[in-house]
């Protein structure tokens, strides 16, 4: 058996770090569990939902740019496919838009805009008639494709739920396995999910150790709390995985050191204040930029890359 992963991305600005570090966590376990990973590159898709000003040779490039990101960080690619969704489309236009069509004829209106989340919208919002063809799109994507399995974010749900949906309505048996992931919060207070908008609110890939210091430094960290604790949630979600633990530097008259191997440890501490704010996020910056450098050290001296990630920091992100 060989089960085919999936998850597409719109080129939409800089990688941050939950799109970079944490997507390469899960490809690399599936991908060593037997898997196929897909990536759909959403480039139609962005340019519906307005991305990069909806310019198409723009919204190519900055995929280009998150290919190498990947490629950078330690994505295992041996077993990883990624596919141009405008490319592909073209190429086999006889079976996708019959699937994307029957799609949107047996669904409501309603239950389509439903699915704005997985755009970054609301059902309140005025969509363009473009983003009420996305989801149609998007649920089509996952037959297109054979994928057996959707590891995509808690914030494409809706549409997953869709697909599986379409298979009862076509009486199909084998339905998609849903894998979702957490989303990770935004470094400030009260962001639920981090923003390519808002600069401060996540780590990018190739941010300068200074960054990822300074914003870090700067991030929503309450004591003693857990519940909506971005810091908390970097840890478990991010560094903890990478190095199958989350180690605390600190003297022995406030606790000496520590490695937490779980998350219910981790928290245990925290909540008890025996794990100090000040020392989980020195751990979290160590961490973070060890992770991040070969990264920075690519595009700094791979000279096709330097020169995309120049001219994707020249663009405009656009909502």
């Amino acid at each position: 058996p060989n089960p085919v992963c999936y998850d597409g991305f719109e080129p939409s600005g800089r990688m941050h770090i939950a799109q970079g570090v944490g997507k390469a966590l899960n490809v690399n376990k599936l991908t060593a569990a037997g898997c196929t990973f897909k990536f759909w590159v959403a480039d139609w898709f962005a340019q519906l939902n307005n991305k990069m000003g909806g310019d198409l040779k723009k919204i190519q490039t900055v995929g280009r740019y998150m290919v190498e990101v990947w490629k950078s960080v330690g994505m295992n690619l041996d077993r990883v496919e990624f596919i141009s969704s405008s490319e592909e489309i073209n190429s086999r236009a006889d079976e996708y838009w019959p699937l994307v069509m029957d799609i949107a004829r047996r669904n409501s209106l309603a239950r389509v805009v439903r699915c704005s989340q997985i755009m970054g919208r609301n059902e309140t919002d005025d969509l363009a008639a473009s983003q009420i063809f996305y989801p149609c799109m998007q649920c089509a994507d996952i037959f297109f494709l054979k994928a057996d399995i959707c590891q995509l974010g808690m914030d494409q749900r809706k549409v997953n739920m869709l697909a599986r949906e379409y298979c009862t309505e076509i009486k199909r048996k084998l339905k998609p396995i849903i894998l979702s992931h957490a989303m990770l919060p935004g470094l400030l207070e009260g962001q639920e999910k981090m923003s390519k908008s808002d600069p401060n609110s996540a780590i990018f890939m190739e941010d300068t150790e200074q960054e990822v210091k300074t914003k870090l430094k700067k991030s929503f960290c309450p004591p003693a709390i857990v519940e909506g604790n971005p810091c908390i949630a970097y840890a478990h979600q991010i560094v903890m995985p990478w190095f199958k633990g989350f180690s605390v530097e600190r003297p022995e008259q406030n606790g000496g050191n520590k490695t937490y191997t779980t998350r219910e440890e981790l928290e245990a501490d925290y909540l008890s204040g025996a794990l100090h704010p000040g020392d989980l996020k020195a751990a979290l910056v160590k961490g973070i930029n060890i992770i991040l450098q070969p990264v920075r050290d690519h595009f700094k001296n791979d000279p096709d890359a330097k020169k995309l990630l120049d001219t994707v920091k020249k663009y405009k992100v656009t909502r």
